[in-house]
C-alpha cells in the first residue's frame, strides 16, 4: 500500500485525535442497489443468493452466488470509462459518486489535496483480465486492450476514483481478503486524524466469472449446495462453506468538527479499530481474534456491555465459526450480546463485505433494529445469541463489526451512532 502525506491544515480538534464520522454511503449489493434499498431488503430478510446467471456454471461444483442485478453501467458512469474498467471498478465508481452525493459534497467542496481515497480489494479486475487473456491466447497480442495494463490491478479502484473526483490527498489500497474492508476504513480514519478533511474509503469486489469462480473453488471453502436456503449457514450445525458474492460499499469519512460546521448529516462515527494476525496452522497456538475484539473496544473506550450487537464474520465453515464464537463468548460471555450475519443474504463479498456491514451497523443503530441471519436453524454448541428468523429491536449507540481474511487476518471495528458522545 502506498499513502501520500497529508497536506491539509489541522482540524480544530487536536492533531491525531480528530473524530472520523461517516457522512455519505454508496451501496451495491446482491439484494439492493443503493443504501436504503439494500437496508429495506435486508430488514425483509430478502436474499440475493441464487444460481449464477453471468455465465453457465453447470460444469462447476459450486453454482450459487450473490450477484448484483439491475445495474446498468452506462446509466451510472461515463461511457468513456466503460471500456477501460472491470465490473469491480464500475461498482466502485458508482459507489463513490453516491457516497459523495449522500454527503452533499462535490469536487469544489475542498481543495484537491485535502481529499483522498483508500479502498480494499481481494481480487482486482478478474473478469477484465480473463477476457483480455482470452484475446491473447485465442487471437494475438494486437487484440489485447491497452487498459489491461492497469484494469486488473488491485489498486485500480483507488486510482480510478481518485482521477474521477480529483482526489490528490492520501491514496492507497489494502489487500487482506475479507478483512481488507475494515483495514481500509481504519487507514482512512487514520488520515482524518492526521488532518485530511475528507476520505473516500471502503471496498468493492466482483469476481463472478469463470476464472474468478475457479480460483475460489480451488481453496476448497465454497458450498456445493444447490439450495440457496441451505448453502451459506454460518454457526449452523450444517455449515459446509460459503457462497461468494459481489458488490460492497463506499463511505465518505470526514472530520467531525468540519462536518458539523458545514451542516452535514452524520450517519455515525468510527469509534475503534484493531487488527491481529493468527499464527500459522499447526503451530498449536490459538487464534488472535479475541485480541482484535478487545483492542477495538479499548480503542473506542468502551466495555463489552456497551455494545448493542455484533455483526460477525460468519465464515460458514465449522472450525472458523467455532473460533469466532469462542472469541465472542470469551469477551461478552455466553449469549452475552446479539450476534447476526446479514451477509447470509448477499454471500461473502470479500473486500466489499465489511464496508457493507458497517453501513448495516450504522443503519441498525439509527433505526434500533438488527437484521437477522437468514436460513440458519441449528446452532448447538456455539453459545451465541444469534439473531435469526426476523429483525430484533436493540438499544444502544455502539456496534461491533468483525472481518477475517484467508491467511490469518483478523479485524474488528466499533461504530457509534450519530448521537453518541
Amino acid at each position: 500500500m502506498t499513502t501520500a502525506p497529508a497536506t491539509a491544515a489541522p482540524t480544530t480538534t487536536a492533531a491525531g485525535t480528530a473524530r472520523a464520522v461517516v457522512t455519505g454511503v454508496g451501496v451495491l449489493a446482491p439484494n439492493g442497489i443503493g443504501a436504503e434499498e439494500y437496508w429495506a431488503a435486508t430488514l425483509r430478510g430478502e436474499s440475493g443468493i441464487a444460481r449464477i446467471t453471468r455465465f453457465d456454471p453447470s460444469s462447476y461444483p459450486s453454482r450459487l452466488a450473490g450477484e448484483v442485478t439491475g445495474f446498468s453501467v452506462r446509466d451510472h458512469i461515463p461511457s468513456r470509462l466503460v471500456p477501460q474498467t472491470d465490473r469491480t471498478t464500475q461498482f466502485a465508481l458508482a459507489g463513490a459518486d453516491w457516497a459523495l452525493a449522500d454527503a452533499g459534497l462535490n469536487a469544489e467542496s475542498l481543495p484537491a489535496d485535502e481529499r483522498g481515497v483508500v479502498t480494499a480489494s481481494a481480487s482486482g479486475g478478474f473478469e477484465f483480465g480473463q477476457r483480455e487473456l482470452g484475446h491473447l491466447w485465442g487471437k494475438d497480442p494486437k487484440h489485447v486492450s491497452a487498459y489491461m495494463s492497469f484494469a486488473w490491478f488491485y489498486a485500480v479502484n483507488s486510482g480510478q476514483v481518485s482521477i474521477r473526483h480529483d482526489l490528490r490527498g492520501p491514496t492507497g489500497v489494502l489487500v487482506t481478503d475479507q478483512a481488507g474492508g475494515l483495514d481500509a476504513v481504519a487507514q482512512a480514519r487514520r488520515r482524518i486524524r492526521k488532518g485530511t478533511p475528507l476520505m473516500l474509503t471502503g471496498g468493492m469486489d466482483a469476481s463472478l466469472c469463470p476464472y474468478g469462480l475457479a480460483a475460489q473453488i480451488s481453496a476448497g471453502i465454497l458450498s456445493e449446495s444447490e439450495d440457496p436456503a441451505r448453502a451459506y449457514l454460518p454457526f449452523d450445525a450444517a455449515a459446509n462453506g460459503h457462497v461468494p458474492g459481489e458488490g460492497g460499499a463506499i463511505l465518505a469519512l470526514e472530520d467531525a468538527d468540519r462536518a458539523r460546521e458545514r451542516g452535514a448529516r452524520i450517519h455515525g462515527a468510527i469509534g475503534g479499530y484493531a487488527a491481529t494476525f493468527d499464527p500459522r496452522p499447526g503451530s498449536g497456538r490459538p487464534a488472535n481474534l479475541e485480541r482484535a475484539v478487545r483492542g477495538a473496544l479499548a480503542d473506542a473506550g468502551l466495555r463489552p456491555g456497551d455494545i448493542a450487537f455484533v455483526l460477525a464474520d460468519g465464515a460458514g465453515e465449522p472450525e472458523p465459526d467455532r473460533v469466532e464464537a469462542q472469541a465472542l463468548t470469551a469477551v461478552f460471555g455466553p449469549g452475552g450480546v446479539p450476534v447476526s450475519v446479514p451477509k447470509t443474504m448477499t454471500g461473502r463479498l470479500y473486500s466489499g463485505a465489511a464496508p457493507l456491514d458497517l453501513v448495516t451497523a450504522l443503519f441498525a443503530l439509527r433505526d434500533g433494529v438488527v437484521p437477522p441471519t437468514v436460513h440458519v436453524e441449528e446452532t448447538t454448541g456455539h453459545d451465541l445469541d444469534l439473531v435469526t428468523g426476523a429483525p430484533r429491536p436493540v438499544t444502544g449507540d455502539a456496534a461491533l463489526v468483525l472481518a477475517r481474511g484467508r491467511g490469518g487476518f483478523n479485524s474488528a471495528m466499533v461504530v457509534r451512532g450519530p448521537s453518541a458522545p
